[in-house]
């Protein structure tokens, strides 16, 4: 499914659940933001279901083990010149960095058995880790500008309803005779409850963007690290046999 079309059909489905929210399981005092707090509790529905997804994926994008142990473990059997066996252990931890690695050393041994030169068969490895990584990080990056967008627009539209809430108070109180405390407390309620809401919304999208961002990057670099060492060593040692 398309990341644009995940994100509306997520956009329609919490409107309509925030709008069954609002109307029968909200209390009065939140009801009375009126019906802006229907977008913020639709906008924290998404933020929560992305939070969600994000960690599934990510969770699923490390392996099925420990991955600093796991890149360690396939330095040294590249080291060893185990390359099978470190194809096997790619294979069955799974995951980007298992994917990428794969797709590298079974590309080496192709080239090897081609018995090209040095220069081009490091070339090719490294093209093949390229391809791999691009296809890759977008995987790794998905939802988080949908993230990063709701973050920054839960708080202009929790002001927004705060600054209806507002208009509601002052027009109470610029009524003729004594002011009205009925609409005044209203118009002060609605104008705290949208603040509430539209900090809630946008406080909890920029924590969650923030680590998974840091994971993301966290897992790209023990990647990039593992590749430069693999890469070293094959180059390394079939410069050695030359």
């Amino acid at each position: 499914m398309k990341q644009s079309l995940f994100t509306t059909i997520l956009l329609i489905l919490a409107t309509a659940v925030s709008t069954v929210i609002y109307f029968y399981f909200l209390p009065k005092y939140i009801q009375d933001g009126g019906y802006i707090v229907i977008l913020l509790l639709a906008l924290s529905i998404m933020v929560i279901t992305f939070i969600v997804e994000r960690t599934l994926s990510l969770r699923k994008a490390e392996g099925n083990g420990p991955l600093q142990r796991f890149l360690r473990h396939v330095v040294d059997a590249v080291q060893d010149r185990k390359l099978e066996e470190a194809i096997e252990m790619c294979r069955r931890q799974g995951g980007t960095c298992g994917n990428v690695l794969r797709a590298a050393l079974e590309r080496y041994l192709v080239v090897q058995k081609r018995q090209l030169p040095l220069d081009k068969q490091v070339t090719e490895v490294k093209r093949v880790i390229e391809e791999a990584t691009a296809l890759e990080t977008p995987l790794l990056e998905k939802n988080l500008i949908a993230i990063s967008t709701i973050a920054s627009i839960a708080t202009m539209i929790g002001l927004f309803g705060t600054t209806l809430g507002m208009i509601r108070a002052f027009r109470a109180l610029a009524s003729t005779g004594a002011p009205d405390a009925i609409q005044l407390s209203l118009g002060i309620s609605e104008a705290l409850v949208n603040t509430a809401g539209g900090l809630f919304a946008a406080v909890t999208a920029i924590v969650a963007y923030n680590v998974f961002v840091n994971k993301v990057d966290t897992l790209t670099f023990m990647l990039d690290e593992a590749v430069f060492e693999i890469v070293e060593i094959l180059g390394g040692e079939e410069a050695a046999r030359s």
